[in-house]
């Protein structure tokens, strides 16, 4: 018994190496006892079985919290080359840490075609968090929908935003009338 968990402890070690591949053999010996090898089983072994273990079972680097929200709420971003709204849109996405996927209705037909559907117009920028949809940029909507979906008020300490692709310059205050999505151009 004693032997068996040595053998276990020893299967949990070399499994747990940093290894890309690992391989780990199984059969049993002439006193019909399991044995867990990293090694191939003598040659009179006939019935041993081979696993191979490949890389670890927890990648990436996202959170708990932003992996669930991602989950149950995929972030969307439907831009174009709109200006300060789209600009401000990824920003807010990148400086809070949310992975979202992004279309651009200027470089893609189908991006056109789902936003035509989901809204009636071709305006951007849009979001979908999940199946909430937010049309034009307003921040203070935008964090409050982020915040339902549980996503993180904040990038993980330690990881760095991606910067935009240009530097945004400070927003002008807005007539009422600008803060309505922009028309495709």
């Amino acid at each position: 018994m004693k032997a068996g968990r040595i053998m276990v402890a020893m299967w949990l070690a070399a499994a747990s190496t940093s290894l890309a591949a690992a391989s780990l053999y199984q059969w049993k010996d002439a006193q019909g006892r399991t044995v867990y090898s990293d090694q191939p089983p003598p040659p009179n072994i006939h019935n041993a079985q081979q696993r191979a273990f490949k890389g670890s079972v927890i990648e990436g680097n996202e959170s708990y919290a932003v992996r669930i929200a991602r989950e149950k709420h995929p972030i969307t971003l439907y831009t174009s080359a709109c200006g300060a709204p789209c600009d401000l849109a990824r920003q807010l996405l990148i400086q809070r840490g949310v992975p979202f996927s992004s279309k651009d209705l200027q470089a893609s037909e189908e991006a056109r075609n789902e936003v035509q559907k989901l809204t009636g117009k071709l305006n951007v920028p849009v979001l979908m968090v999940g199946s909430d949809k937010l049309e034009g940029f307003e921040a203070g909507q935008w964090q409050a929908a982020l915040d339902r979906a549980g996503y993180p008020r904040s990038a993980p300490p330690g990881s760095k935003p991606v910067p935009p692709a240009a530097p945004v310059p400070a927003p002008a205050p807005v007539p009422a009338t600008a803060a309505s999505p922009a028309p495709l151009p």
